[in-house]
């Protein structure tokens, strides 16, 4: 499969700081999905962990990146029980897998959620860590409850970017 990556941590103005390269199709896990993936999103964070994983040195194999994504089940591991081959889905990834930066992820079931069917693959790639991010925000770091707090207003100030407008949706 193809799959986009980097060995070392370069500027992204730099001819190297991704390559393209080919690599096997990963396999399943007990737990895991191979998802042939249709879209992926790019976050802050994974200019962060570009930007620190390889400082100073070259890695053996290329890093691939990306965690937001969205795509089809095409195969699962012995222990799935959630979903099937041909379901749709998306997802925030596992920082210690090999990311979405390719033609297939395996991810763990248990951290997946099947696509709405009223959106595309690209609109779905885009919501995961920005929608995960702002209801941990809402809901385990402010508590917010839906019963006790019905009626009641938040504000919300600087809700520019991702999160921030997905909080004040």
């Amino acid at each position: 499969m193809k799959a986009i990556g980097f060995k070392t941590s370069l500027p992204i103005r730099e001819e190297n700081s991704f390559f393209v390269f080919e690599t096997e199709i990963p396999k399943p896990g007990p737990q895991d999905l191979l998802v042939k993936l249709k879209a992926i999103a790019v976050n802050p964070v994974d200019y962060k962990i570009r930007q620190n994983s390889a400082i100073d040195t070259v890695l053996e194999t290329p890093k691939i990146i990306g965690w937001d994504a969205a795509g089809i089940v095409v195969a699962v591991g012995e222990k799935v029980d959630l979903f099937n081959v041909g379901d749709e889905v998306f997802y925030a990834g596992d920082i210690t897998k090999s990311g979405c930066n390719a033609e297939y992820q395996t991810i763990d079931q248990r951290i997946v959620g099947k696509k709405p069917s009223s959106l595309n693959f690209t609109e779905a790639a885009a919501l995961p860590l920005t929608s995960l991010t702002a209801w941990e925000i809402l809901f385990d770091r402010l508590r917010i409850n839906k019963d006790l707090d019905k009626g009641k207003n938040l504000l919300i100030i600087g809700g520019a970017g991702g999160v921030g407008s997905i909080a004040i949706q």
